[in-house]
Formats: structure tokens, sequence, C-alpha cells
């Protein structure tokens, strides 16, 4: 890759430009281009999980047990992602939010069709992993970029909702996955649910081609006439289809252009500078990844193991609890742009820790059936799944433009590597051996990190709701052009400034 790039200090209003447009469809085409991403992400994990069980059968074609599947292919895919996640994140910070968005997406889409056509164990960890690197990448990629495309008024209840879709893919798989084991042969269903996975990545790029790269990103990195270009289009569009005049953009920032941001530059800002955003950011996505880990991962060797849930039938199940988890983000969004968003992510947090305290007790107490125990994952996860988008949306709003993709790469690789590797072998583990009192230690650890998560959140969280990116964390290039924060109402228009709306 190559990035054409001139230097120099220029002053801008493309940011507060963007904070003030209405929303349109210009916003619904980032948010369905971008967006649906996570529905691919929840598809993969819930197809693995609901196929653990045939695909450990005999006639498969591969010679894989359950707790493989769930266990080590698990932490291989999740591996994957924070790999993926770290090298394409530092990618996206130096060449660009859609040049990254694109390559990630290609990297699922062969991965996933590849594992469709696994002929052998390890052809199928290794294809894994590598989908795991796709997905990973299209975190940093695709958060950064909706955050900076998104005006900041609706930032919170859009991120939120759109990392919530992850459990629309969820759904999806669960449901899938039914037809396809119980109506074709074993060694045929499990590779045609991942070569529909593929096919669905296929109709995501097409729509995404379309998607536009951050204005942000450009002027920062010596581009700023296309990102001026860009803007006054969006402008144009908005202002057509409104049949209103746009709102003076009256906050101006300064900044030195730049061609990259090193490592060492970021781990300073992240570390140095904000040690207690760091910590934040490492409490909320440990605690997320562990609840998630201790129950989705082995969801079906659950139901299977304990409620004699024939291995085709744990989809429908699974449906159900995704549809818990789709309708918190959707339901709850809006309330972290409106009542804040310490409030929200603290009780999100603890609210759906001490329910899953709840659901340990009432499990190990033997009062629960297949039915009822869904029914308590699904308020369980209804409140954890708008805390777990909440902690993607807080890492990619609270650090500087520059250090934004790698920011996000960062904290879920190490926080997902912590919860997300070491949960599925340990989770597995617990849950192989058959014993309710293993099952609900799974559930008390993933429950009790939660609550960590939340009580950190009340302790450092950062109230964010309805600012701009660039007042809660001024650009590096911002404070390299002397100056420590510069939002100036009426100073004249700056080279990359545009014609007032």
């Amino acid at each position: 890759m190559s990035t054409d790039v001139r230097t120099g200090t220029v002053r801008t209003n493309v940011p507060a430009r963007l904070d003030r447009l209405p929303w349109s469809r210009w916003h619904w085409m980032i948010v369905i281009g971008l967006g649906t991403v996570w529905i691919l992400d929840g598809l993969e994990v819930t197809i693995v999980g609901n196929l653990s069980g045939k695909l450990a059968e005999e006639g498969s074609g591969l010679s894989i047990t359950q707790s493989q599947v769930t266990g080590l292919a698990a932490a291989l895919y999740v591996a994957g992602a924070c790999t993926g996640a770290l090298f394409f994140g530092w990618l996206t910070d130096r060449f660009g939010r859609k040049k990254l968005f694109l390559l990630t997406l290609g990297l699922y889409l062969v991965a996933t069709a590849l594992t469709a056509l696994s002929f052998d164990t390890w052809w199928f960890f290794l294809f894994r992993f590598l989908t795991g690197m796709g997905i990973g990448g299209e975190y940093a990629a695709i958060n950064s970029a909706i955050d900076e495309l998104i005006p900041a008024r609706h930032r919170g209840r859009i991120d939120i909702i759109i990392n919530g879709t992850f459990w629309l893919g969820a759904a999806l798989g669960a449901l899938l996955t039914v037809p396809l084991l119980n109506g074709l042969p074993t060694n045929l269903g499990w590779r045609v649910a991942f070569g529909l996975g593929a096919v669905l990545g296929v109709v995501i790029l097409l729509v995404r081609r379309h998607v536009p790269e951050s204005p942000r990103w450009l002027f920062i990195h010596g581009r700023a006439d296309e990102a001026n270009h860009l803007v006054d289009s969006v402008e144009a569009e908005v202002k057509r289809e409104t049949g209103k005049d746009l709102t003076e953009a009256d906050n101006w920032i300064e900044i030195k252009q730049r061609k990259s941001t090193n490592f060492l530059e970021i781990a300073k800002t992240l570390f140095a500078r904000y040690p207690k955003r760091a910590t934040l950011g490492f409490a909320l996505f440990i605690g997320q990844a562990f609840l998630y880990n201790a129950i989705t991962f082995g969801f079906a060797q659950i139901l299977q193991t304990f409620f004699d849930v024939p291995p085709g039938n744990s989809g429908y199940y699974f449906a159900v609890i995704a549809v818990g988890n789709l309708l918190g983000p959707l339901l709850l969004g809006r309330l972290f742009d409106t009542v804040g968003r310490v409030p929200m992510i603290a009780g999100s947090y603890i609210g759906s820790g001490v329910l899953l305290l709840g659901t340990a007790w009432l499990f190990h107490s033997g009062v629960l059936n297949a039915v009822t125990m869904t029914a308590c994952w699904c308020v369980v996860l209804f409140f954890a799944s708008a805390g777990a988008s909440a902690a993607y949306l807080t890492v990619s709003e609270i650090f500087p433009m520059e250090t934004r993709a790698m920011a996000i790469a960062f904290f879920y690789a190490l926080g997902t590597a912590a919860g997300g590797i070491t949960g599925p072998l340990l989770f597995a583990k617990l849950v192989g051996t058959g014993k309710v009192g293993d099952t609900v230690i799974a559930f008390v650890v993933g429950a009790a990190v939660m609550i960590i998560g939340g009580l950190v959140e009340l302790t450092l969280g950062v109230k964010a709701e309805g600012k701009s990116l660039e007042d809660l964390a001024t650009p590096l290039s911002a404070e390299h052009a002397g100056i420590p924060s510069q939002r100036d109402a009426g100073t004249p228009a700056p080279v990359t400034g545009g014609a007032p709306g």
C-alpha cells in the first residue's frame, strides 16, 4: 500500500461540519455498509457452537471431538481475531479506514470458504484462525470509521446498536444450523453452513464499496482537499434530501498533518497520557469477554450434557438468547446518549453479572430445565449485550484520532486474549466434566469479572455523550501544531474549511 501525502499545518472545521449534520440516507449507507460485519461474526461463532456435536460425529469428514471444537478451535478463532486486530489496526491508522475494511472482509471471505472445504483437523484449525484474523481486523477498521462518520449526538446509540447486530447474525446462524444438521448428511451440512457465511460476506462487500474514507483521517494525513470535497458532497446531498439549509459550523481546529503515528507514540498516548482510560478499556473488554465465553462457546454442550437436548435442536434455544442479546442494544441504546455513558455502562455490566450469579444458583439447585435455563440466559444477556457493545464505543471515542484504530485493536486484543482465549479453554474443560458444580464455577467466574468491569466504569468512566471526538481527546496533530486544543468560534475559513451550510 502507498499513500500520497503532503504534510503541513492546516486549520479545519471538518469535524464540526460532520457532527452538525442531520440524520440522512447517507448515514444509513454507512450503517448498512459497515455495521453488517457483526452479523458475520455472530454467524461464525454460532455456527461453530451449534455444529460442535455434528462435527464430532462419525462420518463428519473430520476426526475431532466436541471439546476441541468449542475449546481449541474457538480459542484459535479468538487468537486469530486478536492478531488480526493488532496487525490490521496498525494498518488502518496508517493507510486509512476504507482500504482496510475492504481487505479484512476479503480475508474473512476466503478463510471461511476454505473452512468449508476442510479435509483434515489441522486445516479446520488453520482456517478458523485466519477467519478470526479477518474479523479482528474488521473490529478496528469498522469501529473507527463509524465513530468518525456518525454525528456526535447519535454516536452512542448507533455504535451500540451496530455492535449489537452480532446477535442478529447469531440468531440467523442458530436457525440455519437446524435444517442443515437435520436435513443434510453429516459430512455436508456443516460445510454448507460455512459456505453460506462466505456468500453473505460477498453481498456485504458489494455494499461496502460505496462507503467513503473517513474525512477526519484524510485531513490529518495530508489529503485536506479530498476531505473537504467529500464533506461538501455530503452536505449537498443532505440539503437536497431535507430541503433545508445547514447551520454554520464555526468550530475550527488547527492540526499538523502527518503520514503515520509510530508505535512508541501510540504506547505513550495510551499508557502514559491516559492511564485511567487504559485501565477502563481493559476492565470493560475483559469483563464482557469472560461473561460471554462462560455462556456462548459451551452453550450447545451445556444443553446436550445437562438437559439431553439433541445436537440438531440446540439452534432453536440459541436463537432465543440471540434475540435477547439483540433487543438489549436496540431498546437500551438511546439511553447511552440521554441518561449517559457511565450510569448505563456500569448498570448493564453490574446488572448482568448479578443476574448470571442468580442463574448459577438456580442451575446448581437443579430447578432449571432447558427452557427456563435459556430464559435466564436471555435476561442476563439482554443487559450484557448493551454493555459489551458500549466497551467498543468507549475505547473508540476516548483516545486521540491518530491512535483510534490501534486503541480499539489493542484493547480488543488484550482484553479478548485474557477472556476469549482463556475463557473457551477453561470453560470447555469445566463443562466437559459433566459435573454441575464445575459448570457453576464457569458462570461465577464470568459474572464476577463482569461486575468488576462495572465497578471500574463507575470509578473511571468518561462522560462522552453528545461530545465531539476532538473534545473528548485532543488530536496529537493539534498539539504538534502548537496548541493543546483549539475550538475557535468565528475564525476565518481555514485551508480545509468549506462554505458554511
